[in-house]
């Protein structure tokens, strides 16, 4: 028969390991870092692994940035209330656009938002207490009116961007609209049109 090697023995060597495969040394005491695939969403830097839960942003200050595009030709904004979207999400729309553009030489998907806040999650049927739960994914607050995906890097038909992005749109858990260069800056529920001069009111009224 073979004998087990105690436990705080086998856990000195996890430790270990951790340690170099995370910072690329053998000093057990320096906290392991993060590791980021280049594939996921996520910050490259997180100084806080926990965060509050938040609310979501409701612009009502007047500013209209990151209403309209900024570099595509077409886009996909936010028309139903706030919501936060978590990586899995992003990623799987941004997946359908580019499967629906490929055939495109030369288009471009850009990501307007990113997902930076990580969420912690308790188990069900937990006392209350014990601390703040575990990170399980990163996620993004976004109000309403924020341009999510643009597509752009080369002429795209209408036709196939409204089609790729309305499949995108359905990946998403919220009521999302379709938008070129020509439409106006959305703040919440109300689109900011510019204003027409008097004089131009007073020529389009001549018969």
């Amino acid at each position: 028969m073979f004998s087990l090697q105690p436990a705080r023995s086998l856990l000195a060597v996890g430790r270990s390991i951790t340690s170099i495969f995370h910072n690329g040394a053998s000093n057990p005491s320096r906290q392991p870092v993060l590791a980021r695939f280049r594939h996921q969403l996520a910050p490259r830097r997180v100084t806080f692994i926990k965060r509050h839960k938040g609310i979501i942003p409701i612009p009502i200050g007047g500013s209209v940035k990151g209403t309209t595009l900024a570099y595509g030709e077409w886009g996909l904004r936010i028309k139903g209330p706030g919501v936060r979207l978590t990586a899995k999400q992003l990623t799987t729309a941004e997946e359908v656009i580019k499967r629906k553009i490929k055939v495109v030489k030369g288009a471009k998907v850009y990501l307007r938002v990113f997902p930076d806040i990580p969420v912690c999650i308790k188990g069900n049927e937990t006392r209350m207490g014990k601390g703040k739960g575990t990170f399980e994914f990163w996620a993004t607050r976004v109000p309403t009116g924020r341009v999510i995906f643009e597509i752009g890097g080369a002429p795209i038909r209408e036709e196939l961007a409204r089609d790729a992005l309305r499949q995108a749109g359905a990946k998403l858990p919220t009521i999302m609209e379709f938008i070129d260069k020509t439409t106006p800056p959305r703040l919440g529920n109300l689109l900011i049109t510019p204003d027409v001069p008097a004089a131009d009111l007073a020529v389009q009224a001549l018969p």
